[in-house]
């Protein structure tokens, strides 16, 4: 049997709202995969109708374990008329009969109430509803919740945090964050508010190393950043802790290359940051990191780094018999800017 395919989407003919600004509205759409997007926005609406009114009754449903009348039952008013917002969860694994009752309550929505659907997009069901929802039944907004996979997006993700926090977090602070909390959105999250929560100044590297200095010293970024820089006794020094912590030298390899190859594409352009970008498929902020990492890097000591990668690269996937010595000697030979040879 064929894989089900995720819902598609459709035009949409109603207000797409950011996540970190929900409003409420007779129908809100919560889409996309991921959570801690979708979980920030729906607490943002209820946080909204409460401020408007603390007498807001708030109910949860289940879309995929569902009682017939449920809908109707909790978005009807109340004797003493109280807002109502109501959560339904699981709209991708709805059952038909709240297929059918959803589709009916878009064309009479209650007065008073707003209903928050979540679909993660996760497959096809309960896409008729999706569909009449974006064209206008319901008089609906929808928030998407779309992936945070690529290193940028998780970047921008940090950063918004501390921006609608109004705190000030320096690049490499930022930076060391999001490369020691690559793998969890969930755990980013929660550490840009302990940061934010905590910290009663502006935010630092040190700070970032004081919290989570375990996890920043592992980073391999942590190992390229510093031999980029030329701070040789620093990258030895997160080297040997990432080694000892059990990275492995391949993906450190990865990342010291990863950064060369980016400086290597801005070096030598003087179009603006975001011009640049925007012809190289790229970021502002990551031409603008590359163009400060190539301070004190010519053309021909990149070069250098760049052909000592390659060949660490291959040394560290099996034409060595030690990996660790090919990714020191790596490190070495960028943060020293030394010939490679030998």
């Amino acid at each position: 049997m064929a894989a089900r395919r995720p819902a598609s989407r459709t035009a949409s003919a109603i207000p797409q709202l950011s996540w970190r600004s929900p409003q409420p509205a007779p129908i809100v759409l919560v889409s996309g995969p991921e959570e801690v997007c979708a979980e920030r926005a729906i607490a943002g609406v209820r946080d909204y109708l409460r401020a408007e009114d603390e007498s807001l009754e708030v109910n949860d449903v289940r879309a995929d374990d569902y009682a017939s009348g449920t809908l109707l039952a909790v978005t009807s008013p109340s004797l003493f008329g109280e807002p109502r917002l109501v959560r339904v969860s699981g709209v991708e694994k709805c059952s038909d009969v709240f297929l059918a009752e959803a589709l009916a309550y878009l064309d009479a929505p209650q007065d008073g109430a707003t209903v928050i659907l979540r679909h993660t997009g996760a497959s096809v069901r309960g896409k008729k509803l999706l569909d009449a929802i974006r064209a206008g039944s319901g008089g609906g907004v929808e928030i998407a919740c779309t992936a945070v996979k690529r290193d940028s997006d998780r970047f921008d993700f940090a950063a918004g945090e501390f921006q609608a926090a109004q705190k000030r977090i320096a690049p490499p602070a930022l930076r060391a964050l999001v490369s020691a909390f690559a793998d969890d959105l969930t755990e980013l999250a929660a550490a840009c508010q302990q940061l934010i929560s905590d910290v009663p100044g502006d935010i630092s590297v040190e700070t970032v190393e004081r919290y989570y200095g375990g996890r920043v010293e592992t980073s391999a970024f942590t190992v390229a950043d510093t031999a980029i820089a030329g701070r040789y006794g620093d990258a030895l020094v997160a080297l040997r802790h990432a080694l000892a912590s059990g990275a492995d030298p391949v993906p450190l390899v990865a990342a010291i290359a990863s950064k060369l190859r980016t400086m290597a594409r801005v070096a030598g352009s003087r179009e603006p940051a975001a011009a640049l970008a925007a012809r190289l498929g790229m970021k502002d902020w990551q031409v603008d990191r590359a163009r400060r990492d190539l301070s004190g890097w010519n053309e021909g000591s990149l070069s250098i780094a760049i052909q000592a990668a390659a060949r660490a690269d291959a040394e560290v996937k099996g034409a060595s018999r030690d990996p660790v010595f090919a990714v020191e000697r790596l490190v070495t030979v960028i943060a020293t800017r030394a010939p490679f040879g030998g």
